[in-house]
């Protein structure tokens, strides 16, 4: 089998390789800009990391828009914190203005908010930093085959400075507290998304990249 790792020049490409590697040594892991060779990849990783317009830019840049949707449609599809974002219509991020939002890739409903300053305070008080670094439980709010063998608030690993908010509630598969309650893994079909790295998330997260290397694609 072989599982493609888009590569677009941004985000953690060589921990996502190296990961794939280590729980897929059976299989052939291809890091790659190539569309026609993505394409023919029998799965699909998407990761990011960074400025989601910067990213954006870069799928565009390299003709990989097309071949992102394609595979999303119609392969197991994981996608990885900025590659997570992309998926859903709009972000605050990178737009021009004050209220305004910069187009993403729209396969899922919903929107990349940031942490909102006024909100960042914990239950004692004190305030709470962003972006969201470290290390943060997982409650996962929907039986998913990724979620296999890995336990209910395993803690995973995270960089981001913005998170998602679906516009459908029944995509939303896991949940963490920042302070408050937000999305962090979504899941329809074929596609499953993070926002938190498997790739740097230890046992847990090298049991997800192995779920999803035995995925059919199906829930």
């Amino acid at each position: 089998m072989k599982i493609a790792v888009i590569d677009y020049g941004m985000g953690n490409l060589r921990s996502v390789t190296k990961a794939l590697e280590h729980v897929a040594p059976e299989h052939q892991i291809l890091l790659s800009s190539d569309p026609d060779l993505i394409a023919r990849a029998d799965k699909v990783v998407f990761p990011g990391q960074g400025a989601m317009r910067d990213c954006m830019r870069e799928v565009d840049e390299r003709g990989l828009r097309e071949v992102v949707l394609e595979t999303a449609r119609t392969k197991p599809f994981l996608g990885i914190c900025v590659g997570a974002q992309l998926l859903f219509d709009w972000s605050e991020e990178g737009a021009s203005a004050p209220g305004e939002q910069s187009a993403a890739l729209g396969v899922f409903p919903g929107e990349v908010a940031r942490f909102p300053a006024n909100r960042m305070i914990d239950a004692q008080g004190a305030r709470l930093k962003v972006p969201h670094m470290g290390w943060n439980e997982v409650r996962q709010t929907q039986a998913h085959p990724l979620w296999a063998d890995i336990a209910d608030g395993e803690r995973f690993y995270y960089v981001h400075s913005y998170y998602m908010r679906s516009a459908n509630a029944a995509l939303t598969v896991g949940e963490s507290d920042y302070p408050f309650a937000f999305t962090v893994a979504v899941a329809q079909a074929n596609i499953f998304a993070t926002q938190f790295h498997p790739e740097k998330s230890h046992t847990a997260g090298l049991r997800l990249l192995r779920n999803f290397v035995t995925w059919d694609g199906t829930i």
